[in-house]
């Protein structure tokens, strides 16, 4: 069998196009896969590093802000839909993956016209603009939130969750005391607004006694360590720190107590797979306010705690403390989030993947 596979811009959609790649491998260890992602984005140093081959587009984002720039956009997206039928031509998929992103749009376009069976996999609640323009040529969309029937055709849906990174279920606690912990993810680059909540909350932080993991992300990392450096948190947070970069995410998603973070699709589907609480900070810059959505899947179910961007600066740090000290709260939330979990999505949406094949063949 062959599958094409398309999508990136960001790691929350290279992240489960790797994952869905991993899983066919294992069902089906002949399988021949192709990625298409976009010139000059993440897609084509992560995906090759994986193990994949894959080509690249020169499609880009329209630019909505200055709508006349937007020729040489469409000229780009012509010559990449042209590209991928070349490459349809010569690699003869059977099935193509689509997981949202400027490449996906094309690469899926191109398929499906070409008469080849096209999934999509949608991470956020809040279906992504590719998607929902492709969601009439898609045979299966695979969904990570229930109710997307307002986005896509319900005889086409299928639950399956969002593939995380399962190696976090092998996560040791390692706590030597009772000390509450709090574990700031932002994101790989950062999050500018928790970061700020985070340096002028230090002094309450470090009389509250908790240990404090505060990732920063590479952006914010010189300017927030020495902050803390100078705080009294610094000296006295035995198992914690400021870092840019957490390379040992199981083990600190074991010992969190509570977790800050912001509300991307991939960081709530490990929230939900390890059951912890959380405080969800949306961020504001990205489209569609998709995060906002995503936080309120959890909100809604009383499965997480949000504070809004605009109001992190006032709110961040007060909310975490009361949160981290109230036992019942926290285990009510651990509960709640756990319901929402949802295993083995990439082993199911290959499932998917392959069935489709066999129906084509």
């Amino acid at each position: 069998m062959r599958y094409l596979i398309s999508g990136g811009g960001t790691g929350g959609h290279i992240f489960p196009a790797v994952s869905i790649a991993n899983a066919l491998k294992e069902l089906d260890p002949e399988a021949d896969i192709l990625f298409i992602g976009a010139l000059g984005r993440m897609e084509m140093e992560r995906v090759p590093q994986a193990g994949y081959k894959i080509i690249g587009l020169p499609v880009r984002g329209f630019n909505r802000s200055q709508p006349w720039k937007n020729v040489s956009v469409l000229i780009d997206l012509y010559k990449s839909i042209r590209q991928v039928k070349k490459i349809i031509r010569d690699f003869r998929p059977d099935v193509g993956v689509g997981v949202g992103g400027y490449a996906s749009g094309a690469a899926m376009w191109a398929a499906a016209n070409m008469g080849i069976p096209i999934l999509l996999q949608e991470q956020n609640g809040f279906a992504g603009v590719t998607n929902k323009i492709l969601k009439d040529k898609a045979s299966k969309i695979c969904v990570a939130y229930e109710g997307m029937e307002r986005f896509f055709p319900a005889d086409k849906i299928i639950l399956t969750g969002n593939p995380v990174r399962q190696n976090l279920l092998s996560g040791r606690k390692s706590k030597i005391d009772n000390r509450k912990s709090l574990l700031i993810i932002g994101g790989s680059l950062g999050a500018r607004t928790i970061n700020e909540a985070i340096a002028a909350g230090l002094d309450q932080l470090a009389a509250a006694g908790i240990t404090v993991v505060w990732q920063t992300g590479k952006t914010y990392y010189e300017k927030c360590k020495a902050i803390y450096d100078a705080s009294p948190l610094h000296g006295g947070n035995e198992g914690g720190g400021c870092f840019d970069f957490l390379s040992d995410m199981p083990d600190r998603y074991a010992n969190a107590d509570l977790v800050i973070s912001r509300a991307g699709a991939s960081s709530i589907s490990e929230l939900c797979l390890l059951g912890k609480p959380a405080i969800l900070v949306p961020s504001p810059n990205v489209a569609e306010d998709h995060q906002t959505h995503n936080a309120l899947a959890l909100v809604n179910k009383d499965a997480a705690v949000l504070v809004r961007d605009a109001d992190a600066a006032a709110q961040l740090v007060p909310t975490a403390l009361e949160l981290i000290n109230d036992k019942n709260r926290l285990e009510q939330l651990h509960t709640n989030v756990l319901k929402l979990a949802q295993t083995d999505s990439a082993k199911r949406i290959a499932e998917e993947v392959i069935q489709l094949a066999k129906k084509e063949r």
